[in-house]
């Protein structure tokens, strides 16, 4: 018989692997900012808070906080690395006032995170408290960029298209989900059930979205009309 141990590390290695392709999905909007030597209109707030979102989650699988969570560090410490990635390129392109708010955001996460950590580790002494902690801000800030794509979909009802509302981003998104929840139930875990959870809804919306307005989308209409998507991200909290 297969224990439940054995699944959920299956589980948690293939949520790895999309987890990957979801935090590569920024790729082709950092290309063309690399390209055109210029931001244009994209904003670096999406990826400002996914970084954050995965430094929090790094602390959250350390051993000193939640035990036997390795994979939580490995899945959120390569989107950290891609999201700096990114936020380099963005910077090395953005004008002087998009430098500067980017500085000021950075700075306000890292005394952030700072806090958290030194808060955790002095007031919380079991693994249970800091977890408790950890995971309830994790599952915040992990909520509220999962319901980041509703304006995306809001857009998509309004102007009955798709061609602007990413389908491999919102298809990774949805198996994504799927993939931390099932890992969160087999050892309860509600940090990554909740949030997980409510991505599996979302991304699912997303999905029939897609279906629904595919037909009716003009893939040819003028680039003037475009609406900037960004990623919701993901990240990924995902994990663990």
């Amino acid at each position: 018989m297969v224990n439940s141990g054995a699944i959920r590390n299956v589980v948690g290695i293939i949520g790895n692997v999309i987890s990957f392709g979801l935090f590569l999905s920024p790729s082709p909007t950092f290309y063309q900012i690399y390209k055109k030597k210029d931001t244009e209109k994209f904003k670096a707030d999406p990826y400002l808070a996914t970084i954050l979102n995965c430094a929090l989650w790094i602390f959250y699988g350390l051993p000193i906080v939640h035990p036997n969570s390795i994979l939580v560090v490995t899945t959120n410490g390569i989107g950290f690395v891609l999201e700096a990635v990114f936020l380099t390129i963005y910077f090395t392109f953005a004008n002087k006032k998009q430098r500067w708010r980017m500085i000021v955001i950075l700075l306000i996460e890292i005394v952030f995170i700072a806090v958290v950590v030194i808060i955790v580790l002095t007031v919380a002494h079991t693994h249970k408290q800091r977890s408790s902690i950890v995971g309830i801000l994790c599952l915040i800030f992990n909520c509220a960029m999962y319901a980041s794509p509703l304006t995306i979909m809001k857009t998509v009802i309004k102007t009955k298209s798709v061609k602007y509302m990413p389908f491999y981003l919102s298809l990774t998104n949805f198996l994504n989900g799927i993939c931390w929840t099932i890992y969160g139930l087999i050892y309860f875990d509600p940090f990554l059930v909740i949030p997980n959870g409510s991505g599996v809804i979302l991304g699912a919306i997303q999905l029939i979205l897609y279906g629904c307005y595919y037909k009716t989308t003009n893939w040819d209409e003028n680039e003037d009309e475009k609406q900037e998507v960004q990623l919701p991200t993901t990240t990924v909290n995902r994990m663990e």
